[in-house]
């Protein structure tokens, strides 16, 4: 997310209490603990089992490729795991990281993704999850190997810090399902409508930006607040709002538990999280100069070309947002935009 601050301020106010709620659970308890991961035989990771309809349950494999491991700092290869961090306490974040349905199996397509990256080269993955801050503290003492857990690349934190890319960073228009408008990348084509927005968030900003720019041409396009998430579902259902704008994989999400509804929605349209003028992109996260960002991207890479990766977005809804490379530390949102 854009700033260090609001990357769970961004997801947990566009999923709203409801779903943090259903996130809540003993195994993400105590910050830095370990979770337990999903089942799957060697060289496969399972998905979904326990999403509680966030993603269609899928068996993914990934078996190890050696040319991979290789490239891995000595230090790693030899420890055999791969110690993945995850910023989601003190309540997960569907579609991306949440305990189960089970209220044991931590879950989600970040974690899911750490998985498939760290049997590709060959390691044990072991998932611990904290607070957004301590998992920083994490990774700059070496107690965590890789942070998969929605961080936006910048240039600020590369000074500090590794990147291979993984996902696009989106923001989203939801819409009703019958509703056939589309956002097309024109802010034009919001004239007249009127959206939903959280107050103090980087998708706020953007759309006031595009309202005033609106306003200038003779055009009107009205914001709306509401309290939570659950308000801006039933408005959203009772045809209040014609949109609602927020982070694209909990648009994703919502889209999911709606599905079976009498008001299914859809995803009407993303706009990059880092504006016009860059894409911005998500990314795993080690310690500058560690060693792993190279085999990671390469682990990427990897899945990116043997179909892995895509049934992984795809199993948790998130396809919109797949890159078609991991890259090493690339461009990120520069420090007077970040």
């Amino acid at each position: 997310m854009r700033r260090h601050s609001t990357l769970r301020t961004r997801l947990v106010r566009g999923l709203g209490a409801a779903a943090a709620t259903t996130a809540l659970a003993s195994g993400l308890t105590a910050c830095g603990g370990e979770a337990e991961a999903t089942g799957g035989a060697p060289g496969k990771v399972t998905v979904g089992a326990v999403s509680n309809g966030a993603a269609q349950p899928a068996e993914l494999s990934a078996p190890v490729v050696e040319s991979l491991r290789a490239r891995l700092p000595e230090a790693v290869r030899e420890r055999g795991e791969l110690v993945i961090g995850v910023g989601a306490l003190p309540a997960g974040y569907p579609p991306l990281a949440f305990v189960g349905t089970d209220q044991k199996t931590f879950t989600g397509a970040e974690p899911d993704l750490g998985r498939l990256v760290a049997s590709t080269l060959g390691l044990k993955p072991v998932v611990k999850n904290s607070t957004w801050e301590n998992l920083f503290v994490g990774i700059d003492s070496g107690k965590v190997d890789v942070a998969f857990t929605n961080v936006t690349v910048t240039e600020e934190r590369k000074k500090k810090y590794d990147f291979a890319s993984y996902r696009q960073d989106n923001l989203a228009f939801e819409a009703l399902k019958e509703d056939t408008w589309t956002f097309g990348g024109d802010h034009r084509n919001l004239a007249g409508k009127t959206v939903a927005v959280s107050s103090g968030t980087n998708q706020e900003k953007i759309l006031l930006e595009w309202q005033n720019k609106l306003r200038s041409e003779g055009k009107d396009l009205t914001v709306k607040y509401f309290p939570d998430a659950n308000s801006v579902n039933l408005a959203l259902s009772g045809k209040k709002i014609d949109l609602n704008f927020g982070p694209s994989p909990s648009i994703a999400y919502h889209v999911t538990q709606t599905a079976g509804g009498n008001a299914p929605t859809r995803n009407a349209g993303s706009f990059s999280g880092a504006g016009e003028s860059l894409q911005g992109l998500i990314a795993a996260t080690s310690k500058k100069d560690s060693g792993l960002a190279a085999p990671v991207a390469e682990a990427i890479n990897h899945l990116i070309k043997n179909g892995q990766y895509a049934k992984l977005l795809g199993a948790w809804n998130l396809s919109d947002e797949a890159v078609t490379t991991s890259e090493v530390n690339p461009p990120g949102l520069p420090v007077t935009n970040s």
